[in-house]
């Protein structure tokens, strides 16, 4: 029996005894004469391969062609996911679990960790939760704003501690950590760019340093506090000023006028004793006394060999930097009421050392669990001092309104503030 289209383009079939069927309807189940088309819905369910429909012109008996191997090659339908016991198939319960778990909080996340939903007490869980969604939220903010930052990392802070405190977990306590730490530099950037308010009306404090520049300087200071060729307060200043001058080349400009203004009648011989020792090299043709003669237009350049970059250098930085840090440096020792206090070389250090090593608020050293200040014995050895004299210098910087009042050198520490004027020179600890 054969099934084709006629001349009308209607479905026929040849009957087993040779006789055509015309006007078969394309989708019924049968037809008169004895022939049936068969679709899809073959007998069974569906469950066994559906019959192949053959080609027009295929003759009983023959080879399927192409085509009829093709409608052959139907895949199965897939069977129905077999139920568990209690009826449910076993992937819809999973996906039912799943869904239930992020409903209930299991897969919130904070600092890529899951914050368990049975978490106890309840306003920790939920805190955790919010915490990491209001990240979150941050990372998705078009311009950054560090303040906001910085109360996030504070409530993580807490948070964790929190946590390590109830499970027990060191490691939540050293993230907790992490993130203390990360909320006080975070707010020193926003301090550093933004300026830091002087009482709680105050303008704005525009700083010199950066908080990377002030560890760079502070860098410098131990390096010297530690090398320094000559042990006088004389040779420390000058040291310190050229080496600022040479930190990147090995070598560095100077004036009399420089040189003049840090060692006032001393200069000729500091620079002859630093000579003679190998630590600083002068050109050839030019003696001490030559070069205290030379005038901005005419520098005289000077040569530290420890600091040629063929040399092992004990620090480094970029141009920008060296200049800042030089700039600081001479705004310091510089500072026109310490030239009118005639400030020697020794306050003149401890000037250095204390912009240095205070605080956005201008007090002196970090705010640590054991009291503030600076070790006074560390201060005496970066100024060319016994410690019992650093409170003498340290008043003569209150006296010239560096320092808002006397120091306390009490405990072997050294303690006070920068006066307000002194802001712009911290070095951001």
């Amino acid at each position: 029996m054969n099934a084709g289209t006629g001349d009308g383009d209607e479905l026929y079939v040849d009957g087993s005894d040779g006789g055509r069927t015309g006007g078969a309807k394309a989708g019924r189940g049968s037809v008169t004469g004895g022939g049936t088309v068969m679709f899809s819905d073959a007998p069974g369910g569906g469950s066994g391969p559906a019959p192949a429909v053959p080609a027009p012109g295929h003759r009983p008996g023959a080879a399927p062609d192409a085509a009829g191997a093709r409608a052959a090659s139907v895949p199965r339908a897939r069977p129905a996911p077999r139920p568990g016991p209690d009826g449910v198939p076993a992937k819809s319960r999973k996906a039912g679990k799943a869904g239930k778990a992020r409903k209930t909080g299991r897969w919130a996340k904070v600092g890529q960790r899951i914050v368990p939903d049975d978490l106890q007490p309840e306003v920790l869980r939920v805190e955790l939760t919010e915490l990491g969604d209001a990240f979150r939220a941050y990372q998705r903010h078009p311009e950054p704003d560090l303040a906001a930052l910085a109360e996030l990392h504070d409530r993580k802070a807490r948070a964790f501690a929190l946590w390590a405190d109830v499970t027990g977990d060191a490691s939540l306590r050293e993230e907790a950590d992490r993130a203390a730490a990360a909320a006080r530099t975070t707010r020193e950037m926003d301090a550093n760019r933004h300026g830091v308010p002087v009482g709680e009306d105050g303008p704005l404090v525009e700083r010199l340093l950066t908080r990377g520049q002030g560890v760079h300087a502070r860098n410098v200071l131990e390096h010297l506090r530690v090398t320094s060729p000559l042990p006088e307060a004389e040779a420390r200043l000058a040291v310190l000023m050229i080496t600022l001058r040479a930190a990147r080349a090995g070598t560095g400009n100077v004036t009399g006028q420089d040189l003049s203004g840090w060692l006032q009648g001393d200069a000729e011989r500091v620079l002859q004793a630093l000579a003679d020792m190998g630590w600083l090299l002068l050109p050839e043709d030019v003696a001490p006394d030559d070069a205290l003669m030379s005038r901005p237009e005419e520098p005289t350049q000077v040569t530290v060999p420890t600091l040629i970059p063929t040399q092992p250098r004990p620090f480094f930085f970029g141009k920008v930097t060296r200049a800042r840090l030089s700039g600081w440096a001479q705004k310091v020792v510089g500072d026109r009421k310490l030239r009118k206090k005639k400030a020697g070389p020794a306050t003149r250090l401890l000037a250095v050392y204390t912009a240095a090593h205070s605080r956005p608020d201008g007090c002196l050293g970090e705010a640590v669990e054991d009291g503030d200040g600076l070790a006074l014995e560390t201060v005496a050895s970066f100024c060319g001092l016994r410690p019992e004299d650093v409170a003498e210098h340290a008043g003569l910087l209150a006296a010239a309104g560096w320092l808002e009042e006397d120091a306390d050198t009490a405990g072997g520490r050294l303690r006070g503030r920068l006066a307000e004027r002194v802001l712009p020179l911290s070095g951001l600890l």
